[in-house]
């Protein structure tokens, strides 16, 4: 596989992992893993980095984003590293979460930051090995509330 065809690859996998958590796709999602990943969200919930299963975290992350009507996660400004069998791909991003509510009334938490990736090449293909998320900066409630308990 070429640089150019490694970077393609790399962009498109963690590319993926939003839009499969997005579009609630969990059979892919977990897909585009190793059999263990690294997550680092500490800089937005404070604790240890853990480390997970595919199935553990898909499991998470249909209950966490579950709680949200809809999301919508975009990552750009792309950076890669290949050193053979690993690569490290910056990204920064924009996470949107709309609350429970009529579309068009129900408030919005956006949250902005950095992720770094660590991959690993598995059977061919790049599957993401760790995920350090670097939370900049928040706008909106992050508290999942409809808008019925919002009013009362």
């Amino acid at each position: 596989m070429s640089t150019n065809e490694d970077r393609t690859s790399i962009v498109e996998i963690c590319t993926r992992m939003a839009w499969h958590a997005d579009q609630r796709e969990w059979d892919q999602l977990a897909t585009i893993f190793a059999d263990e990943v690294t997550l680092d969200y500490t800089s937005l919930n404070g604790g240890e980095p853990v480390t997970l299963t595919p199935a553990d975290i898909v499991a998470g992350w249909r209950d966490a984003l579950g709680a949200y009507a809809a999301t919508q996660h975009l990552i750009t400004n792309h950076l890669v590293t290949v050193d053979g069998g690993t690569a490290v791909c910056t990204a920064s991003f924009q996470a949107t979460h709309r609350h429970p509510g009529p579309l068009g009334d129900a408030p919005l938490w956006t949250l902005g930051g950095d992720y770094r990736f660590d991959l690993v090449r598995a059977g061919g293909e790049w599957r993401i090995a760790g995920v350090v998320m670097t939370a900049k900066w928040s706008q909106g409630d992050r508290e999942t509330t409809t808008m019925e308990e919002a009013r009362s």
